[in-house]
């Protein structure tokens, strides 16, 4: 039986009926990074369901959709003359964008880009930057204007009348690139909010009363945020590319900065998002000239 055995396995493949062995799987990219098309110029990420995530395109307004696992991806809003800057999903699977100058909103599908929804919440002088969606509502921030723009959401899902909340208290707007990236407790109660140009951390009512978060005189000028638990991350340039990790107390009146997480492959990030026991940064290379050649990636972190 061994000896016919050999013989079958030395047999033509068209003898045997056999079929050809698929052709092997494409490389996945390295650990540490996810590549994107060039010239793609990232600003925000998401991550919704399984291991598929969200990068929109300042220029042009598309959105890539690929799989963390393998980097593999591809467009899934094309470009329609708008900008991407901040991106979240929420539980039904809608992609909420940040519109930057244009001082829009735009809600799409997340499984197949078509559009459900857009805003217009300022002229002017604005900048929709970053957006969060919590159980009741999306949150949009602006870099200019002392707003947040709230759309609501019904318990059916259905989206409301957008409605700007000016913010009052603590925060003072002053020159350059104020509030700039957004995060929410999960009950959607408060929002923390982070001031670029200052370098501090404010929580938000949604009435849009702010009260500082204190770090015993540490500024942290930062960009994207993430908060996980009562640990806030929030991705920096300056004075080095990196995400300074945050301790929170459990009111959230202040923290403490606990490390700092650097890596040779951000460059100008300005997102984090996380799955498991990675972080996510999205680097936008703003320190870069924009030309189609240019490369842009994700890179993957420890937590």
């Amino acid at each position: 039986m061994a000896v016919v055995a050999g013989l079958a396995l030395v047999l033509p493949l068209s003898a045997t009926g056999a079929k050809p062995p698929p052709k092997p799987a494409p490389k996945p990219p390295p650990v540490g990074r996810i590549d994107l098309p060039n010239g793609w110029q990232p600003e925000g990420i998401a991550i919704g369901r399984g291991n598929t995530f969200y990068v929109g395109s300042i220029s042009t307004g598309r959105v890539w959709r690929g799989d963390l696992r393998n980097g593999r991806g591809s467009v899934l809003v094309p470009s329609r003359g708008r900008q991407a800057m901040g991106v979240a999903v929420d539980q039904r699977n809608r992609l909420f964008v940040a519109g930057g100058a244009s001082g829009e909103g735009y809600v799409y599908d997340a499984g197949n880009g078509a559009d459900i929804a857009q805003y217009h919440f300022a002229g002017g002088s604005t900048f929709v930057n970053d957006v969060v969606v919590t159980p009741s509502a999306a949150w949009f921030t602006d870099s200019f204007r002392k707003f947040l723009y709230k759309v609501p959401i019904a318990q059916n899902g259905r989206l409301g009348a957008a409605q700007a909340i000016r913010l009052k208290g603590a925060i003072v707007y002053t020159g350059g690139f104020n509030v700039n990236g957004i995060d929410a407790t999960p009950d959607g109660k408060t929002l923390i909010i982070d001031q670029t140009n200052t370098g501090k951390l404010f929580t938000v009512t949604r009435r849009g009363v702010t009260r500082p978060i204190r770090l015993g005189g540490v500024t942290v000028p930062g960009d994207g945020i993430l908060l996980r638990g009562r640990t806030l991350y929030t991705v920096v340039r300056s004075p080095a590319d990196a995400v300074v990790v945050i301790g929170l107390r459990a009111n959230l009146s202040s923290g403490t900065v606990l490390r700092t997480i650097a890596d040779s492959g951000l460059d100008d990030p300005t997102a984090v998002e996380e799955r498991s026991i990675s972080l996510y940064a999205v680097n936008a290379r703003l320190s870069t000239p924009a030309r189609p050649d240019v490369e842009y990636w994700v890179t993957r972190l420890r937590r």
